[in-house]
């Protein structure tokens, strides 16, 4: 009698956890009105689609993509692309700014998700028009994830990077790229396994990526990019010319607040390009 019981709650209750862990309340209450307020929001996949694990493997690398459905062209292009990670201490995870130039608004990364939680990507238009797209991602414990015993190594190789372009591309076509970044990206809530100490913040914050002087990307990231930040994106090369990434870093005294922050280094790395 008591199993039985016991299997009727369990029954019965699974229904209200499922809506509990997929609770808006944040977005509806906070996040919404802090980036968006008075702004409307389409919500649905016409213009942009998101990909992402259901459940992660490793709540510190979650894979996500953003698929645009839109060709980018001079008349008609995705501006900018929000993410946000609903339930993360510090839910802003970038803010990309693309152009016509990008050939396509598709990005790929790594990120962390730190509880059961919303993704989302809300796109906006050169005519200022709003689109969001969300994902239910169960991860735990992905920005306080230990850092690691080779810190001092991860910190030599600091601001080091590699591009890696698709085979043979084709003039005037959009082109995958790949942006490899060297940097521990510290949250402010990992602990050091060598010292036992929680290291301050510090993570890459500012990224440009142009092609033949024009940019094709701009980036400002936090705390939840991965570390060693590794990006796919696209761009349209009509003839040979250079591929340059820079990006800066900073730290923070405290890892959910950028009221105290100190300005770090910049780094740039050139690739050349002929299609």
């Amino acid at each position: 009698m008591k199993l039985h019981i016991i299997i009727m709650t369990l029954l019965l209750t699974a229904p209200l956890k499922a809506s509990a862990d997929k609770d808006e309340s944040i977005w509806n209450n906070q996040l919404k009105q802090h980036f968006f307020a008075g702004k409307s929001i389409e919500e649905g996949e016409n213009i942009i689609r998101l990909d992402a694990p259901y459940r992660a493997e490793d709540p510190a690398l979650v894979p996500i993509k953003v698929i645009s459905q839109i060709p980018q062209t001079s008349s008609r292009y995705i501006k900018k692309i929000l993410l946000l990670v609903d339930k993360n201490p510090y839910p802003f995870v970038g803010e990309f700014e693309l152009t016509p130039e990008s050939g396509k608004a598709d990005l790929a990364m790594r990120i962390r998700v730190n509880t059961y939680s919303y993704v989302r990507a809300i796109a906006e238009m050169n005519d200022g028009k709003l689109y969001m797209t969300k994902t239910f991602v169960k991860a735990s414990g992905g920005c306080s994830a230990p850092i690691g015993a080779d810190l001092d190594a991860a910190m030599r190789r600091l601001g080091k990077m590699k591009f890696r372009v698709e085979d043979a591309p084709a003039p005037g076509e959009p082109t995958l790229a790949q942006l490899m970044i060297s940097h521990p990206n510290i949250t402010g809530m990992q602990m050091d396994q060598v010292t036992r100490f929680i290291r301050r913040s510090h993570f890459m914050d500012q990224l440009t990526v142009k092609f033949d002087g024009k940019t094709v990307l701009k980036a400002k990231t936090d705390i939840a990019i991965s570390a060693d930040p590794n990006f796919r994106f696209y761009f349209v090369p009509n003839h040979k010319g250079e591929l340059v990434a820079e990006f800066t870093d900073t730290s923070c005294e405290k890892p959910t607040s950028r009221a105290v922050c100190e300005s770090g280094s910049r780094y740039s790395k050139s690739y050349t390009v002929d299609p």
